[in-house]
């Protein structure tokens, strides 16, 4: 059995941070103490004047296998995740062909187990037609079901009123959604179509993917929470309005209705267009500063339970098209933890809820079975951070199939130093262990 002693780290962890040693035997966390003994059989990681969090689990990515791995595939993005601190992710069913039965579902941690760095699952697709295969699931093999309430990368589009009452009321996973209004949007994109035919500018974005796409379409949905009964979980929000519908009255793990925010609509605004056209066209879009610090309000109060990435690459040469050719998406996983702990250091956000919103509320949200935080006993998903050691994001240091990132020329203050999955040490110091140890994760339900 492996065994390796953490020593001096600064652990961020359960709403505290102190000081303390950890030791990890196998693939689990065996002891947690500032009093630790070094056996001389001990690898010694000295963790001084750095931060030891939980490994990150990003709830929301696209990795883009199968079908897709021009762009993307599991195995270059989960490298990618673990240089970041992601030590587990959750997958999107908007692949080819579409995880939509369980045969596709299937395949996919096949996929997986063969391909990935970081621990996997995936979620199962809803669609107009597949009530079915959703009444066949085994809610301990899948986190939640994905529905798309409006269209996005892979046209899964769910607007058959009827079929989502009948799979609120059919299923007792988590319903995570992408909220925004269809006929709204449609509306939109054809006014900017007979004002700018094919060459519509990208700050135009957030006016034909509107405020008001958002707000309808997530009102809509919590109402038929709220009737059914459903759990629900309302992906990436970027309007103020939004925010407004959330509350904060009672912990994650009671709230039947719950609310998640990207790393991107917490860094850039409407005003980013200008340098960075295509690379922040996300779908929500990205839309005012005010918006942004309504995001930032609502996450810090609570009323926004989740920090994800909405990791979605695709390549420069589809990005460089025009605006109606141009798809929606960029890759963030690398950098998406770093991109907080800047936040921290500029007094945007506490460690503590970095690590609440990023470590342990995907956790209990999804019921995951011992990750997300650092307790004894619990698989040891480790990242260690240096708060001091900047370094420029550049083509040279992106990990990323694609090759590109949005946050290109940015100079990070903070680095993730070393990333610990199951218990073994996978990244070190720019340095990948070539054994792949992702896991499948398990829910407890």
């Amino acid at each position: 059995m492996s065994e390796i002693l953490i020593k001096n780290a600064q652990v961020v962890n359960e709403g505290k941070i102190f000081k303390s040693d950890i030791l990890i035997k196998g693939d689990f966390i065996s002891e947690i103490s500032n009093k630790i003994v070094h056996k001389e059989n001990y690898r010694l990681i000295d963790a001084k004047n750095k931060l030891l969090i939980p490994g990150v689990i990003d709830d929301q990515v696209h990795f883009r296998e199968p079908g897709l791995t021009h762009k993307a595939t599991i195995n270059s993005e989960s490298k990618a995740a673990i240089a970041g601190g992601i030590t587990s992710f959750i997958e999107m069913p908007n692949t080819i062909p579409q995880t939509t039965t369980l045969k596709e579902l299937e395949n996919k941690f096949q996929l997986a187990k063969n391909n990935s760095y970081a621990n996997y699952s995936f979620m199962f697709g809803g669609t107009n037609d597949n009530i079915d295969e959703i009444k066949k699931l085994d809610n301990k093999t899948v986190p939640a079901l994905k529905l798309f309430l409006g269209s996005s990368t892979g046209n899964m589009l769910v607007d058959d009123q009827k079929v989502l009452k009948e799979i609120f009321e059919s299923t007792d996973l988590l319903i995570a959604v992408h909220s925004e209004d269809e006929k709204i949007i449609n509306n939109n994109l054809r006014l900017f179509k007979s004002k700018f035919g094919d060459e519509i500018p990208f700050n135009c974005h957030p006016q034909i993917r509107s405020e008001e796409a958002c707000l309808k379409s997530t009102k809509k949905i919590i109402d038929l929470a709220k009737l059914t009964g459903a759990r629900l979980h309302v992906f990436h929000l970027s309007t103020k309005s939004e925010t407004l519908l959330f509350d904060n009255e009672i912990p994650l793990r009671k709230k039947q209705i719950t609310a998640e925010v990207c790393v991107h609509h917490l860094w850039f605004s409407g005003e980013d267009y200008k340098e960075k056209q295509s690379f922040i066209k996300w779908n929500p879009a990205i839309k005012t500063k005010q918006d942004r610090e309504a995001l930032w309000d609502a996450l810090n109060n609570d009323r926004i339970d989740i920090i994800a990435t909405d990791h979605a690459p695709h390549t420069i040469e589809e990005k460089s098209k025009k605006y109606l050719e141009c798809p929606s998406g960029g890759p963030l996983v690398q950098h998406g933890l770093v991109s907080m702990m800047q936040h921290y250091l500029n007094k945007k956000i506490t460690l503590e809820k970095i690590v609440t919103k990023m470590c342990h509320n995907p956790a209990d949200l999804f019921e995951i079975e011992k990750r997300g935080y650092i307790r004894k006993g619990y698989f040891a998903d480790l990242v260690l951070i240096d708060l001091n050691c900047p370094w420029k994001v550049d083509k040279k240091n992106i990990l990323y199939k694609c090759g590109w990132s949005p946050f290109e020329n940015v100079v990070f203050d903070s680095r993730v130093t070393q990333t610990f999955v199951n218990g073994k040490l996978v990244f070190n110091e720019g340095e990948f262990d070539s054994k792949l140890q992702g896991r499948r994760l398990t829910f407890e339900r």
